[in-house]
């Protein structure tokens, strides 16, 4: 049996990665990344079973705010390569079962930008009030996002003789969505990608589009409708096309960007289920964990939770109560400069583990079980490291090692778009594809194959989750539903070998339950007498087949 209401929602059971062209491969040896190289890496990605590449800013850019800070939305960086390049590389994508998805920075432009050099110029200007002034720089204004960078939200303009708003950098002046020109202008951003075969957007920053705009007297009266309309321009250009928005807000305040009808995000990056990971990490118990996902209300039938280890920022911790917060920094960010912004850590995943296989293995797979879509940051599936070395937020974002030789195979340049890791225990030397590609018990490997299997397992995506009652605080159990099929995960947070009786099931529902991967080789479990044992930071996946259902592992 299958439901045809959801056989076109390729997002809820999708595997999304997250690439930056400029540190992903280089084609011609000038030591940045380019839509040539990337093309020629997508047979890799396809192998790994990747189904969606999100593409993090390509777009021409001044580069203060590592391409985020957008100086012409309607092309691409020269250095990465021509639109026809692009538009090659989306083609071999498609043909290869992989879909694109494009950062949407529209909050902000660089100060860079045609459109804010006329508007600071010329009162009169058809830009002036694409942006928002004031003559007076206001005493009341929203918190400070960068409070190591900027003083303020507001930056005087010489040339303009006013202040403008700006919620990240004082380079990035905060477009007027209140305008009904800047919304159809995104529209036509968006037409225009959605024409060259994008499959939708990331929206950078998505409750800065409709709030704390500085305009709240000029907005719509729900200025949710800005949203919706956004979604609504993509639906009828292309029904299949997503909106995955970056909303880093409290719970109850972040389910509305779903909209009442799932009529706004297609898809939501889970941030504080990304922090609840790592506290359970931290703590070596799974309480943090199974409190978060009781409380994580079931998205919109076409909607889609998305789940994170780490991203290309920081690991926000914001919105984790304080003691959690705390934990996490001492467990994972002990000394300060692997810290930033009062709020996050500037790591990737397996320096924060120590390195220990276990541990990574059970992260990786919290992330391919837990109820959503999981999504990748590349280099993720060999372990790669970072480089504190490095400024800020970019710490995390060096080049991706290929192989040991020079560079780790990004490049044969010499000047690197970023420095490639080159001392420790994650150097490129010992942590790169190659390596990993001849050894089958590699951490590659294993990502591969889990991977494999959780595509093989819907319900993962699509199903309706209970967490089951463990019997032990560090053991995470939770089941997914789906139409007929019943998958169960169970996790070991601890480094303690653990033996717990769970209830997957009523009693008498399933005639067997077979376990479909795992960091072990188990017992069968008994549905009648369903005892797990598991060792430290041990996992298992399980399906429940039913008398007759045709199910099989």
């Amino acid at each position: 049996m299958f439901d045809p209401a959801v056989s076109d929602q390729w997002w809820k059971n999708a595997v999304v990665y997250s690439v930056d062209v400029e540190t992903f491969m280089d084609s011609d040896g000038d030591g940045i990344g380019d839509f040539r190289g990337l093309t020629r890496r997508l047979p890799y990605l396809s192998g790994l079973g990747v189904t969606c590449l999100w593409l993090l800013p390509f777009y021409p850019s001044p580069n203060t705010d590592d391409g985020y800070d957008v100086s012409d939305y309607y092309t691409v960086e020269p250095r990465f390569g021509t639109l026809g390049e692009f538009v090659e590389f989306v083609r071999t994508a498609r043909d290869l079962g992989i879909r694109v998805v494009i950062d949407l920075v529209v909050n902000h432009t660089s100060d860079q930008h045609p459109w804010f050099r006329s508007a600071r110029r010329d009162r009169d200007s058809r830009y002036r009030d694409w942006y928002v002034w004031a003559d007076e720089r206001p005493e009341d204004e929203a918190t400070v996002i960068f409070p190591d960078q900027e003083e303020s939200n507001w930056a005087w303009d010489e040339e303009a003789g006013q202040y403008y708003l700006h919620r990240f950098y004082s380079s990035e002046p905060d477009l007027n969505t209140a305008n009904p020109d800047v919304r159809d202008e995104i529209h036509r951003i968006m037409g225009f990608w959605l024409e060259l075969g994008v499959s939708g957007f990331r929206v950078d920053a998505a409750p800065y589009l409709i709030g704390d705009t500085g305009i709240e007297d000029r907005m719509p009266q729900d200025p949710h409708l800005i949203l919706q309309d956004m979604r609504g321009f993509l639906s009828r250009r292309r029904g299949d096309a997503v909106l995955f928005g970056e909303v880093n807000l409290d719970p109850g305040d972040r389910e509305t960007f779903f909209g009442d009808d799932g009529d706004e995000m297609t898809g939501m990056f889970n941030f504080i289920l990304s922090g609840s990971v790592f506290t359970a990490l931290a703590r070596g118990e799974a309480t943090p964990l199974a409190e978060h996902l009781r409380r994580t209300p079931s998205p919109p039938r076409t909607s889609q939770w998305l789940n994170f280890l780490r991203n290309h920022d920081e690991l926000n911790l914001s919105r984790l109560p304080d003691d959690e917060k705390d934990d996490v920094m001492a467990a994972f960010a002990p000394e300060q400069d692997m810290r930033i912004y009062g709020r996050g850590i500037r790591r990737r995943l397996p320096p924060m583990l120590g390195g220990d296989r276990r541990r990574i293995e059970l992260a990786f797979s919290l992330l391919l079980t837990l109820p959503g879509t999981p999504v990748l940051l590349y280099g993720e599936e060999i372990g790669m490291g970072d480089d504190l070395a490095i400024e800020g937020r970019k710490s995390v974002r060096t080049v991706m090692q290929w192989t040991e030789g020079p560079n780790g195979g990004f490049s044969s340049g010499s000047d690197l778009a970023a420095p490639v890791v080159d001392d420790g225990p994650f150097r490129y030397q010992e942590v790169n594809v190659a390596e990993q590609r001849r050894r089958e018990d590699s951490l590659l490997n294993r990502v591969e194959r889990a991977i494999r299997v959780r595509k093989e397992s819907p319900e993962f995506g699509w199903g309706a989750w209970t967490v089951l009652d463990s019997g032990d605080p560090r053991v995470l159990a939770h089941r997914c539903d789906w139409l007929e099929g019943t998958v169960i995960a169970v996790h070991n947070l601890s480094g303690d070998h653990v033996e717990t009786r769970l209830e997957p099931a009523r009693e008498g529902e399933f005639e067997e339950v077979i376990d479909i991967f795992g960091n072990d080789r188990f017992e069968p479990l008994d549905p009648g007498d369903p005892r797990v044992s598991l060792g430290p930071y041990g996992y298992r996946w399980l399906r429940g087949r039913r008398s007759g259902s045709g199910l099989t592992p």
